[in-house]
């Protein structure tokens, strides 16, 4: 772990941490708030700083040892004798003892929610601790659930027990399946009772990443006419995150562009194993692309390509087919919020015009980055090396019967790596998830034919294939069983499923029933924005 706080920062917490053990003194140490270059230290326009409420009795309910050591700390902290002092902790506990100056901080932004311009949020229940740097990488801890900052609005500032899990789980799933995410290092527990449409129990998760900026934080500074704060905010994103983009003849421009082209790969990755994000709010889109905020999201079982994972979003704007459509409105919005500091490489004369013109274009880029992403996504899908002109056909006709039949979409594409390119006798793993037999053997034949034009034997189309199509996924039921179990104070499930969903590409014969169809009663799971 690396660890150089100023003499001073390190005077102030010595008496701050002196109630924790050793070793927690040094990781709490090494946290810094305002490392020079981070978002804490663009002041006091982008943030504010508090301390955390405190829970009573903090437990430690799971850890992801892989985060911990990104983070370079043993796990074992949780784990040991030191584990009460650990919860403490990571439940924000002792921040209400530290230096005004070393408090943790929640952020300012604004944004749309579900279209509508929402204006002034921030983050309501979240705090980040700071930074820690290592291995050459500098990462931001972040409280999720730490009580009421000045952007609450009229929230409590807490999370539940429920949800919580749920984020824990699939931010770690996320990673593992390989694609971009916030990660989670721990989960803590309290019996503190917090109200949504029953009793329930409080929990903090301590979320990772490069940083929490979302397009929400820039147009929040546009949207009040700073364009000082803005400039300022833009200026730390492209220093930080994207550098290349200063040797462009319009940094913001090429800011825009870079953004616009991870997104566009981030919701193919989505669309690729059947995940809806279920909120997908412009303040709640990464600037680095990461999948951000799990609120009430879902993986699909039954394919329906209108599925809504968000009992709260009765119009289905955030359903799993328009969530392409959305990512490129939620650009168009970031876009705006751009503009002002656009052009100044170009005359005077002119020069709203040519701006607006130039963003134009370069939105297209999101169009020509997330087609092409798709096709290549759904060649790996199907397991085709080649390119041909009917390839995006054969597989959007997979996936009209699928939806047909309410096809499972992870074991779908799991078991297609069964079926023989020479014959049909090893095909009833994935057609007897139709109903409609005929169509799927239908569809097979044209399916087998495209890969008579494939070199690959079936061996080794099934074990690229199998690459590249999960085996397992954070499915509701799955994760609703973990939330049961931990209501009653056992956690073993949450440790298991955490371990079942670091190898979901892998054959895990002990893990074999979480890879199965969900049960009936599953069918009546649903999630909202309540929590």
């Amino acid at each position: 772990m690396s660890f150089s706080p100023s003499n001073a920062v390190r005077a102030a917490r010595d008496e701050t941490f002196s109630m924790l053990p050793e070793s927690m003194d040094a990781l709490a140490a090494s946290v810094q708030s305002s490392r020079e270059g981070s978002f804490a230290a663009l002041g006091s326009a982008f943030l504010t700083r508090l301390p955390a409420a405190p829970v009573p009795d903090p437990y430690v309910i799971a850890i992801s040892r892989e985060m911990a050591a990104s983070l370079g700390f043993d796990a074992q902290l949780a784990d040991g004798p030191e584990r009460d002092a650990f919860a403490a902790y990571f439940a924000g506990n002792p921040t209400r003892d530290w230096p005004s100056d070393a408090l943790p901080y929640a952020a300012v932004y604004s944004g749309h929610q579900f279209g509508v311009w929402a204006g002034q949020l921030g983050d309501g229940r979240a705090l980040t601790l700071g930074e820690i740097e290592h291995d050459g990488a500098r990462l931001e801890l972040q409280l999720k659930g730490a009580g009421r900052t000045p952007y609450s609005r009229m929230g409590d500032g807490r999370a539940v027990l429920r949800s919580s899990i749920r984020e824990f789980l699939c931010s770690e799933a996320m990673h593992h399946l390989g694609i971009p995410t916030t990660r989670a290092l721990a989960l803590i527990g309290s019996d503190l009772p917090v109200r949504r449409e029953s009793i329930e129990t409080a929990a903090i998760v301590t979320r990772v990443a490069p940083s929490f900026v979302r397009f929400g934080h820039f147009e929040h500074f546009y949207s009040n006419d700073r364009i000082g704060e803005l400039k300022t905010l833009a200026d730390h994103v492209i220093d930080r995150f994207y550098p290349q983009c200063k040797a462009a003849d319009d940094p913001y421009l090429a800011l825009l562009d870079e953004v616009l082209k991870r997104t566009a790969e981030l919701i193919v990755e989505w669309q690729g194993v059947g995940f809806c994000h279920g909120v997908m709010n412009t303040d709640n889109m990464s600037i680095l692309g990461l999948t951000i905020d799990y609120g009430p999201f879902g993986f699909i079982d039954g394919f329906n390509a209108h599925h809504i994972c968000n009992h709260s979003d009765t119009q289905g704007r955030y359903a799993y087919a328009r969530q392409p459509q959305v990512g490129y409105w939620n650009l168009f919005c970031l876009a705006q919020a751009l503009v002002p500091l656009m052009g100044a490489h170009l005359p005077e004369e002119g020069r709203a015009e040519k701006v607006v013109e130039e963003a134009q274009k370069v939105m297209e880029h999101y169009k020509t980055t997330f087609g092409p992403a798709l096709e290549r996504k759904m060649r790996a899908k199907l397991g085709l090396e080649t390119e041909r002109d009917d390839d995006a056909k054969l597989a959007n006709a997979l996936f009209d019967i699928m939806h047909a039949n309410r096809a499972d979409f992870t074991l779908t594409f799991r078991n297609l790596a069964k079926l023989s390119k020479h014959d049909a006798s090893h095909d009833a793993p994935v057609r007897d998830l139709f109903l409609d037999r005929a169509a799927f053997d239908a569809w097979a034949v044209q399916y087998r034919e495209r890969l008579s034009h494939e070199s690959r034997d079936d061996t080794a189309r099934a074990e690229a294939m199998n690459r590249v199509n999960p085996k397992y996924v954070l499915r509701n039921h799955l994760a609703e069983q973990a939330i049961r179990q931990a209501a009653q104070k056992d956690f073993t499930e949450v440790a298991r499923l955490l371990d079942v969903l670091r190898y979901p590409y892998d054959e895990q014969p002990q893990y074999e029933a979480y890879a199965g169809l969900p049960p009936d009663w599953a069918s009546d799971l649903e999630v909202s924005c309540s929590s």
